[in-house]
């Protein structure tokens, strides 16, 4: 491959992880309407099935191929997938949305460690300070009040580190495997140990309760929210190192701020917008000139 093309690649990459923030921040007002009628785990079910689905339906010719070490990394990365939601989902009942918010994106300060053990490959200085700016702009985002910690903090924390798990594997697998074949893999896996867990936390699933426009938001967080950005995740992964992929993915918060401000009437002040410029510093500088790297 070319440099010039390498760099197109790269380029569509992060366009495809910045559409994937927009449409998970986005996905927050679905999620807050949604949850009130739907109990979590059921919730989770019902997003990974419809996105396991659809993706079925889309690959079916990829997927009659999937190999036995497709199947156990792609089933590793929808165990990661599975917790790292159950922990975020339950997390919330007992401690505030923001700090729900900040504490599962630590994962970008995580990730350069988890990369550099796991994939041997070890951080530049300019991601490590970008990965510590990025956490200063999320905390200006989504911290305020009470600052003490609870079990719900301590179980979003873990949520977060299984999040930065599934970012440092991605890189580890897609160098080998089909992205695509992957995403359908981990997306069944999610949906079949979310079913499992279900009635044992929240008892039997009344499929009354959804309606046609609960309907409808189900299939957005299938098909958009999961299958469609998990696959830009998984696909844009390929050509970008965890640790970029890590902080551009961390802009979910600041989407996630805006659409509560379109959409929820949140009102933005001078801090957010100051944790906002953090943020975007945050991925210009982890972008800065480093020659020599295959992957960015």
């Amino acid at each position: 491959m070319n440099k010039q093309n390498g760099k197109g690649i790269k380029a569509l990459s992060v366009l495809g992880l910045i559409i994937t923030t927009i449409i998970w921040g986005s996905a927050f007002v679905v999620m807050k309407n949604s949850v009130e009628v739907i109990s979590p785990a059921y919730l989770l079910a019902l997003r990974f099935t419809i996105a396991s689905a659809a993706l079925v339906a889309v690959f079916w010719k990829r997927v009659r191929k999937i190999s036995k070490t497709d199947m156990i990394c792609g089933g590793l990365l929808g165990i990661f997938l599975f917790i790292s939601y159950f922990f975020q989902t339950y997390g919330l009942k007992y401690t505030t949305a923001s700090k729900n918010a900040f504490i599962t994106t630590l994962y970008v300060i995580l990730v350069p460690f988890l990369h550099w053990f796991y994939n041997k490959k070890r951080p530049s200085g300019n991601n490590m300070a970008a990965a510590v700016i990025a956490v200063f702009g999320l905390a200006l985002l989504s911290l305020e009040g009470n600052l003490s910690v609870n079990i719900g903090d301590l179980m979003t924390l873990v949520c977060g580190f299984f999040f930065a798990f599934h970012i440092v594997f991605i890189d580890r697998y897609t160098e080998d495997h089909d992205p695509i074949i992957l995403t359908v893999v981990q997306m069944v896996v999610a949906a079949v140990l979310n079913w499992a867990i279900a009635p044992l936390l929240e008892g039997s699933f009344d499929f009354r309760v959804i309606s046609p426009s609960m309907m409808t938001g189900l299939l957005y967080l299938g098909i958009l929210s999961t299958m469609f950005c998990f696959l830009m995740q998984n696909m844009g992964q390929k050509h970008l190192s965890p640790n970029t992929s890590s902080i551009i993915l961390s802009f979910e918060a600041v989407f996630g701020l805006m659409f509560s401000v379109i959409f929820l009437g949140d009102v933005v002040t001078l801090k957010l917008g100051a944790g906002c410029v953090l943020m975007f510093v945050s991925v210009l500088l982890s972008e800065y000139k480093r020659k020599g790297t295959a992957k960015a």
